[in-house]
């Protein structure tokens, strides 16, 4: 049950976190009615929340029709990350940079870092089992490493775009880590690029995440080929290498 006080807010990262989540699925009709009943909240909003994440992308809708959580597609997921690999290397770079002169933009990687190893020896001490029971732990640490380079980036209009596109990226996170060999691997990919920056080496830390971005795409394509939600025209698995 939503609490009264803040209810449109709290609506909004209740609709939010299920999707990203993949509680809801692609393609999946959310009414308003329903959502409410469960919620607790009434019609207003919930029409809000929908309306906001429609903005974000998350939803489609159009007024006075049903209101759908958006789908994904190869298609769409080629799009995303042909952006972001003109936006995020950059970002590392220049993070790396400001690193050089102002020690304190390193601070967080350097904790980013330590977490990270400390997370990597407990893994691999576990069994199978009990590994995919802790992969929140890593998406937190990969989160807050997408978090400070957004936080430490010079060019406010790069971090600004790369924040808006949180909500899309945060989504794909569950189907890019199928496994943990894929975890594994991306482990490795974010220690590449944590080592970079730490090292004030802008040309390193560029080269890693460009890296990181084409190993996560082609693990959404293996992830996506496999699945029963993309509800888009623009599926063509042939276009995409």
């Amino acid at each position: 049950m939503v609490r009264a006080t803040g209810k449109s807010e709290a609506v909004y990262e209740r609709l939010k976190g299920d999707i990203e989540s993949l509680r809801l699925r692609p393609g999946a009709k959310l009414s308003e009615v329903q959502l409410g009943e469960e919620l607790g909240a009434s019609r207003t909003p919930v029409r809000e929340a929908i309306r906001r994440l429609a903005a974000e992308g998350l939803i489609d809708f159009v007024p006075g029709e049903v209101a759908r959580v958006a789908p994904i597609s190869l298609g769409g997921v080629r799009a995303l990350f042909e952006f972001r690999m003109l936006l995020e290397p950059r970002a590392a770079a220049s993070v790396a940079t400001a690193g050089a002169v102002d020690e304190r933009v390193r601070v967080p990687f350097l904790e980013l870092l330590e977490r990270l190893e400390e997370f990597d020896e407990s893994f691999r001490a576990l069994a199978p089992a009990a590994q995919a029971r802790s992969y929140q732990e890593f998406y937190e640490v990969t989160e807050g490493f997408d978090q400070a380079v957004i936080a430490t980036c010079r060019n406010p209009y790069l971090a600004r775009t790369i924040r808006d596109l949180r909500s899309q990226t945060v989504r794909l996170r569950h189907l890019s880590h199928s496994g943990p060999r894929r975890m594994l691997t991306s482990l490795e990919e974010h220690r590449a690029m944590l080592k970079a920056i730490l090292q004030a080496d802008a040309q390193a830390a560029e080269a890693a995440c460009r890296h990181h971005l084409a190993q996560t795409l082609q693990a959404l394509i293996e992830s996506l080929t496999g699945q029963d939600f993309m509800i888009a025209a623009d599926v063509q698995l042939d276009v995409i290498s």
